[in-house]
């Protein structure tokens, strides 16, 4: 059976990846799990310089997920490449970079960095974020704006971009069609919902942020239909994520029309998931006959 997959230039020997934000950069999970049998390691978002993050309390327990208000914290390009890409580099599967900016120069110029860093997988740009210059307005919800940071992306690198879509959208399709034109190679299908959650006994609310992002299966059914409107506007690659516990949430996604999943949230409670995932997928291609993963891709029945 073949369980490789292509996502634009990236290779990935199986369709499994996790989800950014929910596996730090791949060292804090070393060893609980082989990172070696992943399809491609997912790093945090990484921006030019250091970010301190929110204040705690940054998550907090919902029904059947999880809200999360960690504020992009990270270490910038120059910390990362001192502190984790000496790791990342010599494991024999890809990394995915998520990288972020406040304006369109600055998510350019990350993704110049790290087009003169060897060794890098892939780009994942993450487009729910806030442009400066533009009075607040999020790229990933504004067509024109993802149009520019994609296109500049695209000039400043070699390396396959992989352009993460926010689901707060009145329709997916127009902004994965503004991607896939301004030169984006794949998209990731989605991103965490804007979502908030009371201590009533404090009337407090659980976030010291107030609002958060909401993740986890309660999510599931909603991002399934956005990677299926998605892949029916667009001819590239798809990596499904949202809510996914195990196999059969991760074929959803790929009869959907996802070329490839990201487990996330899952990583917190259980670091095995993607693993479980990859058996579980290899499974049910035995069970169903089935020789390429590819042939699961779109083939959700929606005439009846």
């Amino acid at each position: 059976m073949n369980l490789a997959v292509q996502i634009g230039a990236l290779r990935m020997q199986n369709p499994v990846t996790v989800a950014s934000g929910t596996f730090g950069y791949g060292v804090e999970y070393a060893r609980l799990l082989d990172l070696n049998q992943l399809g491609a390691v997912t790093v945090k978002g990484i921006c030019l310089g250091p970010v301190r993050g929110n204040p705690t309390p940054r998550t907090a327990e919902v029904a059947s997920g999880m809200l999360n208000a960690i504020g992009l914290q990270g270490p910038g390009v120059d910390g990362f490449i001192a502190k984790y890409w000496p790791f990342l580099k010599e494991l024999t599967v890809p990394t995915i970079i998520n990288i972020w900016g406040t304006t369109v120069e600055e998510y350019a110029e990350v993704a110049r960095r790290f087009d003169a860093l060897e060794g890098v997988g892939a780009l994942e740009l993450n487009v729910s974020c806030p442009n400066i210059k533009e009075g607040g307005a999020q790229f990933g919800t504004d067509c024109k704006l993802l149009s520019q940071v994609v296109a500049a992306c695209r000039r400043a690198t070699r390396l396959p971009l992989i352009t993460k879509l926010s689901p707060n959208v009145v329709s997916i399709a127009p902004y994965a069609r503004a991607a896939e034109e301004a030169g984006s190679d794949a998209l990731a299908v989605t991103n965490s919902y804007p979502a908030m959650a009371i201590d009533v006994e404090t009337r407090q609310p659980k976030l010291a942020n107030v609002t958060g992002g909401l993740t986890g299966p309660c999510i599931k059914p909603i991002a399934i239909k956005l990677v299926w409107e998605a892949a029916k506007a667009v001819k590239i690659p798809i990596i499904g994520m949202g809510g996914i516990q195990d196999a059969t949430d991760a074929i959803e996604f790929l009869m959907a029309g996802a070329s490839a999943v990201a487990v996330g949230t899952a990583n917190f409670y259980e670091p095995q998931t993607a693993l479980q995932v990859i058996a579980g997928i290899r499974s049910f291609m035995e069970r169903k006959g089935i020789r390429d993963v590819r042939e699961i891709v779109g083939s959700v029945i929606t005439d009846r």
